[in-house]
């Protein structure tokens, strides 16, 4: 017997109860062991994620760095050393978020569409930055010339 149209579109309207979903994580994968105690660590041994820049960019760095050091007073090189941490920033934010996706092929809308978020959020922090060095004492700047130097080891 057929049901009429109204009770055929009621039928098929009708909500059926919810499947459960199964855990996102997999019942293969195995338990992680963590030690009970770690040693302390060392400069050498904590964990990092380092990124590669041009050889341009890198004497360039050192240049500027050098430059500050050995100034009688570096507060007059504040502006070069701003403008390269804001080079070494933007290229950091190439490294490990625009690059990535290229790498993904992730399409040329959301590529542009990163990159564009990505330029804006630079320039913002770029101008903390700036904003923050231009403000320091001689001590300040060979202290973030030191700490430059030791992530560039």
């Amino acid at each position: 017997m057929k049901l009429p149209i109204e009770a055929e579109a009621r039928a098929a309207t009708k909500r059926k109860p919810a499947a459960r979903r199964k855990s996102a994580t997999p019942a293969t994968w195995p338990p992680v062991e963590v030690p009970a105690a770690l040693p302390p660590p060392t400069a050498a041994l904590q964990p990092s994620l380092r990124f590669y820049h041009s050889e341009r960019l890198r004497a360039k760095t050192l240049g500027v760095l050098t430059t500050v050091e050995e100034a009688e007073d570096g507060r007059q090189y504040r502006k070069a050393l701003a403008d390269i941490v804001c080079e070494l920033t933007d290229s950091g934010m190439n490294y490990y978020f625009l690059r990535p996706l290229k790498v993904a092929r992730a399409g040329f809308f959301v590529e542009q569409s990163a990159s564009m978020g990505m330029g804006a959020t630079t320039r913002i922090l770029g101008s903390v930055v700036r904003n923050v060095i231009g403000g320091m004492d001689n001590r300040q700047l060979i202290s973030v010339c030191g700490y430059i130097r030791q992530l560039m080891e």
